[in-house]
């Protein structure tokens, strides 16, 4: 059994306030007849970390995919509620999904690198969106990689497929590919979850150098790695959204009685 003080311990310090980069008010989102997230409101704060956390099946990655319209690409995913990005609502008539992608990239449970060069990898979004010029995508794609801590491990062999490369070099270069386009907010539905400790490692790392420039949402189902790596924690349980606040508090101090009995692993 997990217990509270054997968890690893967020941070110390007071956290700045800061202004949500985006809201989430009583979003309800709907496969047929079947309810997946029941009324789910949440405060997304910019340049921060926020996890969410609950057993498998609660609806932690049908909510993040609501945040970036991912379920307009299922007709059978119905999606009720405001999703807003800088107070903007993102479910607006008028509203390009494609460019809510752009703005909000999304990094998935599995790599997925395209059976193309780790160039081409990098620059795929650059090329869709305009970008011109082997000099000029050079330039960005190398921004790209270092960003993902890669740069050094790659900058020899760019022209190789990108299905040479490890797991946790192919998840990194997904994380590249999404960074390439500068969106504004990373989505990461367990980017871990499929890779060895040393991998995950980099990868927790490179996620605390990300929010420095980018609000970072991420799924985890280890409740270890969202109080080594947030900011902020949000507990799904069936649904519901149960409990939000700094992760400090969600670990240490939680309100409900079913927060501290996942934690404490009662159950889950």
């Amino acid at each position: 059994m997990i217990t509270m003080m054997s968890m690893p311990a967020p941070p110390d310090g007071v956290l700045p306030e800061t202004a949500p980069k985006m809201r989430v008010e009583n979003l309800n989102v709907y496969y047929g007849k079947l309810q997946a997230i029941k009324n789910a409101s949440l405060r997304v704060p910019k340049n921060r970390v926020t996890a969410l956390i609950g057993p498998s099946g609660c609806g932690k990655s049908t909510f993040v995919r609501a945040l970036n319209r991912m379920h307009d690409l299922n007709p059978s995913v119905r999606v009720e509620g405001v999703v807003t990005l800088d107070d903007e609502d993102i479910y607006a008539p008028g509203v390009d999904p494609v460019a809510v992608r752009h703005r909000i990239g999304m990094v998935f449970q599995r790599p997925n690198p395209f059976p193309k060069s780790i160039f081409d990898n990098v620059v795929y979004g650059l090329r869709i969106h305009g970008a011109r010029g082997r000099r000029h995508l050079m330039e960005l794609a190398e921004r790209s990689l270092r960003h993902a801590a890669l740069w050094d491990e790659v900058k020899d062999r760019l022209n190789h497929s990108a299905l040479e490369l490890s797991g946790g070099q192919q998840q990194r270069l997904c994380i590249a590919r999404v960074v390439a386009v500068e969106p504004e907010v990373i989505v990461m539905d367990e980017p871990a979850s499929a890779l060895d400790p040393i991998a995950t490692s980099k990868i927790e790392d490179l996620i605390g150098e990300l929010k420095k420039d980018y609000t970072v949402v991420i799924v985890t189902h280890s409740m270890q790695q969202a109080a080594r790596i947030s900011d902020y924690t949000a507990f799904f349980l069936m649904g519901d959204l149960i409990e939000t606040g700094k992760t400090r508090d969600i670990f240490f101090k939680p309100t409900d009685k079913r927060t501290e009995d996942y934690i404490t692993g009662r159950y889950g």
